[in-house]
Formats: structure tokens, C-alpha cells, sequence
């Protein structure tokens, strides 16, 4: 198979990637300017209620006003429900942990500690990271208050003042979002795919009509490529569609960002091909053009026949690939069934929302995680106590917005954080302090350095993973130094110290999370990968139970499991880029591999849950007990598979059939079956066979390539 590597141009160089780097990143998009702008208002508005009603921790809410602020009114009024929720757990546990242990310095100790541990393990075991991350934030905010020598009643003023200020600038940025709401924007998770797939089009026109691709597709397909799918993403993820939309709808996110990967190699080829093989790329950019379409109209796209692979494109592996990613993209809607069919029966008993994974306590991965944070964030604590120095205290908030569970993430984090804190404490807020808000005394004057921080931060902000952690660190900064007090500041002794706490914080991460039990992003990504066939291997067997409730609750758990995975492998794609060493080159090879394969992966899965209905016979989906048992030695096929691929992806030997072997018979005597029975076999019967040969096609497919 081609390689898929993107090349470089002769003339790259460290400063003209830089170039291009931020060219993309702070590039102009459907949406941007609307969303800074919304962001823009509401941390000024919590700026100025803050300044004027001199509210403490104004610096907090208008932190939170800037971070949950979202696409859609819906999703932020999510966020904003989350964090109110998790803020309100999060005081009552400090005030009942203030009741039982403030008088004793050692309980005190005690229970800090073990706070730690309890805020960095809900980080990993929770279902609902923001929950967990707003939770243990107000936590760690308000620690460092308790341990002041000022009175009880002043500590749990200052408590409720936290709580109350970082509330309140929720609840101004749900307004903003509200009014705003007025206006219909096109659809946040559809569009950009549209947008997308209109451009592999573009390019492939360039082709069939044999012209070089010109500046402008070529500089779009780059920047799709670069920014990557990671925004929709998230979009789908804290959406309130079904279930069974995210899952299909990812699968198609993941095809589409495959899609784009490969024609922005496919945009540097020569434009001189032969005949036949403009006559297939013609074809395929229709059938691009009817899928965008079809998605963007809502209806299911048709299935695209590819054609045999022995009529190759001479000289064009590139173009056969994008035709193969396109082809995956209406098997994500296999059977052709509607949205309600794969919805949740009300009678299977759907679980409900889970407070913490399934694997919580099994998985020790957790409980690695929860003591890494905590020692790290200890250190800084006793450090910071012992020297009776508090206004490092910022380095157990470092440890805790930095922690997470790779070597490649953490490392992304540090870096923008400490970038950012530079650019946000030294060089603006300290550079404010001294050479501009001396000739400010009102705070009409002072909005202005707000306002142009703001503008420029909420900017970087909504650029993809790579950046925007800078830009919330460069506000986080500026807030911190200029919104803590209600006078300008006459001393630099606090930027000073926040900037110390923040190296101390980097440093304690390096030395606990990079040197105890650390796992690179690569070696975790292919783990997670492997980890995910097998649990696929174990939903292709369901259900086990005859007690359909009991089926549907496994089936839920699982689904649950894979799709996590399925998104925790993508994260670490990114964290893969992010770490160097001898073995990086072979650790981005690996990357690109697994990107590809989770996509087939994702298709396969969607597929499965089609496939659960028949084997748990519900209504509308009976077989007769003959073709039952021929789709049980089916399933089992496919397992067997799935665990010889994660066998080998983990360097183990297996002794299991090939798919191929296993299943070809059972097929053969299937179809001998139905052809029997054709009077009496409905379409839906028919449309099984068709299902199964789809897995089979697809997994011999994935075999060869593993």
C-alpha cells in the first residue's frame, strides 16, 4: 500500500512551518468571528458587574464566561447546568471537609491529600470529564484559602463567593448565548462535513479535467487537513442527539477526516493521469458530490460500489484509497434504517446516565492516574506550606488542568501552558501593570487592555486542540494578574509569584508523570486499539442473556466501552505527534495505520449493532432457529478474528482461523438457505445476508492490512 505521509516541499524549514502553522490555526472560518464576539461580551459584561459590585474571584467567572461559551445556545446551556452542578458538589464537599478536619493540621494534611487523589481519579474514572475537571477545580481554588490565618467565618465567605461569582458569570454567558439563539445557524456537526467533502470534490475536478489544482482548493484542503475533525468531535459529542446518531455520525466524522488526510497528499500528484483513470476519478467525485449531498438534505446516501481493485489507477494508489474511504461512508447507515430503529427500546431497560465507568474500578489505569495527580500536586502543596509561600499556589492548579494520562498530552498541555502564562503574566499583564494601567482611573479605561486581551485570546481559543489551550492560558494569566484586586496593582510580587507557581507545577508534572508509571501517547493508542477489538470481539457474541432487559443493559455497557475508546484513540493520535525519540517515525507510521483502520473498525461496529437486533430477536427482527444457528457460528467467526487482529497488533501468537476460513462455509450454506426459502424471506431477511457479507468483505479487508 501507498504511503500516506505528507511531503514536504524542498524549501520547508522549522520558520516556514511556524508560518504555516499559525496561518491555519488563526485562519478565519463559518462561525469564528460570531463566537469571539459572543465570548468577547460576556467576560466583559462579568468584567464589569465584577469591577463595579467589586465581587471577588471576578477574574474565575470571567475565565468560565470566555471557556464555556459554545456554538450553540443548547450546548452551552449544557455546560453551564454541568458546572453549577459540579461547583455546587464541589462546595459542599470543601465546607463538610472544613467541619471534620480544620482544627487538626494533621487531619487537615490527611484530608488534602486524599482530596488529590479523589479529584485526579474522578479526572479518569468519571463519564463526565467536565464535570470531574469543574468539580476538582473549585476544590483546588479554594484550598489554599482554608489554609490562611484569617477567621472561619471569612473562609467560608470566601467560599460561597467563589461559588457564587463563577455561577454568575454562567449564567450571563447562557443569556448571551440565548439571544443570540435568535439566529439560525446551519447545522454545526453536517456543515463543516459538507464543507469538507465540497472540497475533496473540488480537487478531484482539477484532475478529471487536467488541470493542476489550483491555490486556493489546495490552500483549503491543507488547512482542513491541519485543523483535522477533533471540533465536530466534541460538537457531537456534547450534543443531545441519540445514540445511535453520535455513533453512526461518528464513524462518518472519522471517514471524512480520513478522506481529507489523503487528498491533501492526493493535491501535490501530477495532473497528468490516463484516460481511465480520469473516467474512475470522475466517478468518484460524483459520488462524493451525491453523498454531501444526502447528508446535507438528512436522507441516507446509497451504497457505492468500488470497483475491482485489479483495475488498478495506474500510478494513482491515492485516488483508490479516497475511493475506498468514500465507499465506507453509507455503510456508517447500514441496513438503510431509520434513526428510531437504532434508538434505545423503552422497554430494554436503557441504563440511564453513570456517574463513572464501567471499568472504574477494574481498570488500573485509574487508580495510576488518581496517585500520579496526587503526588505531584502534594509536592507542590507541601512545598508551598512548608516555604509559607501562597501565592505559588498556582502550582497545584498547574498539576491539575495539565494532568493527563499520556506523555505526548501532558507534554502538549505544559508547553502551552507555560507559553501561554509567559505571554499572559510577563509580557501583558505585567507589561499592562507597568507601562499602561498607571494612566487608567476608571474602569471605562481599563476595558479597553480588557477588551483587546479578550478579543485576541478568544481567537486563539477557537482554533483547533493544537492551539487554542495557549489562548486560554494567555486569558487565564491576564485575569489572574489584573482582575484579583479592585486598584491597579503598585507591586509585581503577585504576577511574580503566579509565574513561579506555574513553573513549580510544570516541573512536580515532569517529575511524577514522566518518570512514575508513564506510558507514551503511541504505546496507548495501540493498546486502546486492541483493547477495542476485543471488546468488539465480545459485543459480536451478544447478547448472552435470554432476559432481553438484561441483554439490553450488556449491550448499552458495551456499546458505551467501545465508543469511548474509539474517541480516547483519536486523542492520542494528536499526543502521538507531540513526543519524540528514536522511535517517533515508526510511532507516526503506527498512527497513521490505526487512524485508518479505526475508521473500517467504526463501520464494523455500526454494522454489529444492526446484527445484535437479529440475534436478539426482537420484533420485526425473528430468523428462523435454522438461520439462528448458522448466524451464531457467523458471530463467532468474526470474533475469533477480531481477537487474532488484537493478538497480533499486541505481538501475541494465535492459533485462531482466518475470518475467511472460519465463516465461508457458514455463509455458503446461508445463502443455499434463503435461496431455499426466497418466498418466504423478507426484505429485511435479505438485507441480513447483505449485512453479513458487508462484515465479511470489511473484515477480510482489515486482516490483510493488520
Amino acid at each position: 500500500m501507498a504511503t500516506l505521509a505528507p511531503t514536504l516541499p524542498k524549501s520547508f524549514t522549522p520558520l516556514v512551518w511556524l508560518k504555516g502553522f499559525f496561518k491555519e490555526e488563526l485562519a478565519p472560518y463559518p462561525g469564528r468571528a460570531a463566537l469571539v464576539a459572543r465570548m468577547t461580551i460576556a467576560a466583559s459584561i462579568v468584567m464589569l458587574l465584577s469591577m463595579t459590585f467589586q465581587i471577588p474571584y471576578g477574574a474565575y467567572a470571567a475565565i468560565y464566561a470566555l471557556t464555556i461559551s459554545h456554538e450553540s445556545a443548547e450546548a452551552t446551556a449544557k455546560a453551564a447546568k454541568t458546572l453549577i452542578v459540579a461547583f455546587s458538589l464541589s462546595v459542599l464537599y470543601v465546607l463538610s471537609g472544613a467541619m471534620f478536619f480544620l482544627q487538626d493540621p494533621n487531619l487537615r494534611l490527611i484530608w488534602v491529600v486524599v482530596t488529590f487523589f479523589v479529584v485526579f481519579y474522578a479526572l479518569s474514572a468519571m463519564t463526565n470529564y467536565t464535570a470531574a475537571a469543574r468539580f476538582g477545580y473549585l476544590v483546588i481554588i479554594t484550598i489554599p484559602l482554608w489554609d490562611r490565618q484569617i477567621s472561619a467565618e471569612s473562609k467560608i465567605e470566601g467560599t460561597l463567593w467563589a461559588f457564587g461569582a463563577i455561577s454568575l458569570g454562567t449564567l450571563i454567558t447562557v443569556a448571551v448565548e440565548w439571544i443570540h439563539a435568535e439566529r439560525k445557524a446551519s447545522d454545526l456537526i453536517l456543515q463543516p462535513l459538507g464543507d469538507r467533502l465540497a472540497v475533496a470534490e473540488e480537487l478531484l475536478n482539477c484532475y478529471t479535467g487536467g488541470l493542476s489544482v489550483d491555490e486556493k482548493t489546495e490552500e483549503r484542503i491543507t488547512r482542513f487537513a491541519m485543523v483535522g475533525t477533533s471540533a465536530i468531535r466534541r460538537t457531537l459529542r456534547r450534543s443531545a442527539y441519540p445514540p445511535a446518531y453520535r455513533e453512526q455520525m461518528g464513524a462518518v466524522i472519522a471517514l471524512v477526516g480520513r478522506l481529507i488526510d489523503v487528498a491533501a497528499n492526493a493535491a501535490r500528484l501530477s495532473s497528468d493521469l490516463p484516460d481511465n483513470a480520469r473516467d474512475r476519478i470522475r466517478s468518484l467525485a460524483g459520488h462524493i458530490r451525491t453523498v454531501r449531498a444526502d447528508l446535507l438534505s438528512g436522507n441516507l446516501p446509497n451504497l457505492i460500489e468500488v470497483q475491482d481493485e485489479a483495475q488498478h489507477l495506474a500510478g494513482a494508489p491515492l485516488f483508490v484509497e479516497m475511493e475506498k474511504t468514500v465507499s465506507l461512508i453509507p455503510e456508517a447507515f447500514v441496513g438503510g434504517l431509520s434513526l428510531a430503529d437504532y434508538a434505545p427500546l423503552q422497554s430494554s431497560g436503557d441504563p440511564g446516565l453513570r456517574l463513572f465507568r464501567p471499568d472504574a474500578l477494574s481498570n488500573t489505569e485509574h487508580l495510576r492516574f488518581g496517585l500520579r495527580g496526587c503526588f505531584a500536586a502534594s509536592l507542590c502543596y507541601l512545598l508551598y506550606n512548608a516555604k509559607a509561600w501562597p501565592g505559588i499556589s498556582t502550582a497545584i492548579t498547574t498539576c491539575f488542568l495539565t494532568a493527563l494520562s499520556t506523555i505526548g498530552s501532558s507534554h502538549q498541555k505544559q508547553l502551552l501552558r507555560i507559553s501561554g502564562a509567559i505571554v499572559g503574566g510577563v509580557l501583558l499583564g505585567i507589561g499592562a501593570e507597568v507601562f499602561i494601567l498607571p494612566g487608567l482611573e476608571t474602569i471605562a479605561g481599563f476595558a479597553l487592555p480588557f477588551l483587546a486581551v479578550t478579543v485576541i485570546s478568544a481567537w486563539i481559543m477557537t482554533s483547533s486542540p493544537r492551539l487554542s489551550y495557549f489562548g486560554v492560558q494567555v486569558v487565564v494569566a491576564f485575569y489572574l494578574i489584573n482582575l484579583s484586586e479592585f486598584a491597579v496593582q503598585t507591586s509585581l510580587v503577585l504576577a511574580r509569584d503566579r509565574v513561579i507557581g506555574i513553573l513549580l507545577g510544570l516541573l512536580m508534572m515532569w517529575l511524577v508523570f514522566d518518570q512514575f508509571w508513564s506510558v507514551s501517547a503511541a504505546v496507548q493508542m495501540k493498546r486502546t486499539f486492541a483493547s477495542n477489538l476485543r471488546l468488539l470481539a465480545q459485543f459480536a457474541r451478544e447478547p448472552i442473556s435470554n432476559d432481553l432487559r438484561n441483554a439490553s443493559e450488556r449491550s448499552y455497557s458495551l456499546r458505551e466501552r467501545i465508543n469511548s475508546n474509539f474517541d480516547q484513540v483519536r486523542d492520542l493520535t494528536d499526543g502521538v505527534l507531540l513526543e519524540f525519540g528514536p522511535s517517533r517515525a515508526r510511532d507516526l507510521a503506527l498512527r497513521a495505520r490505526i487512524i485508518r483502520w479505526q475508521a473500517q473498525v467504526q463501520v464494523l461496529f455500526l454494522s454489529e449493532i444492526a446484527l445484535w437486533k437479529y440475534r436478539a430477536q426482537l420484533p420485526g427482527f425473528e430468523l428462523p432457529m435454522a438461520l439462528v444457528t448458522k448466524q451464531r457460528q457467523f458471530d463467532e467467526g468474526f470474533a475469533l478474528t477480531l481477537e487474532e487482529m488484537a493478538d497480533r497488533l499486541e505481538g501475541r501468537s494465535s492459533t485462531s482461523p482466518s475470518f475467511e476460513h472460519s465463516v465461508a462455509h457458514h455463509e455458503g450454506n446461508a445463502q443455499v438457505y434463503a435461496k431455499a426459502l426466497e418466498q418466504t424471506f423478507s426484505d429485511r431477511d435479505s438485507a441480513l445476508l447483505s449485512l453479513r457479507r458487508r462484515i465479511r468483505n470489511l473484515t477480510t479487508s482489515l486482516t490483510r492490512e493488520i
